[in-house]
């Protein structure tokens, strides 16, 4: 069985992935990107999500299969209010990525940069 290298091991045993790509969100925060790398970074639209409020959009990319793990995590976070960001759903060739603004009475108002990753799964 022969699998695509995605990464490597670094003489720590750290593991570090090749390719990672970087896009920018354009027009408005449910806009989606075009990311097609096992890694990679996207930096929102200037934003405003509501107090208590969730917002979604698509990342295509062809490297994902519909059994992958994909795992997301806020790099930058230089907005108002407390976002946290979630992986909803992932399909052959895309997944969606959820913000959600964790606070009471403030809203979103600025710029996330988010980190990714996919994770082959083999079945």
């Amino acid at each position: 069985m022969s699998y695509n290298q995605i990464g490597y091991r670094n003489a720590d045993g750290v593991l570090v992935t090749q390719g990672q790509t970087a896009v920018t969100q354009a027009t408005s925060i449910t806009t989606g990107v075009t990311c097609s790398a096992y890694s990679g970074v996207i930096t929102t639209v200037s934003q405003t999500v509501a107090a208590g409020a969730e917002a979604e959009f698509t990342v295509t990319n062809t490297n994902v299969a519909a059994t992958d793990v994909v795992v997301a995590c806020i790099k930058t976070h230089t907005s108002a209010g407390d976002f946290i960001v979630g992986v909803s759903a992932v399909a052959a060739g895309s997944f969606k990525l959820r913000l959600t603004n964790l606070h009471a009475s403030t809203a979103g108002n600025n710029v996330l940069v988010i980190n990714f990753i996919v994770l082959k799964a083999v079945a």
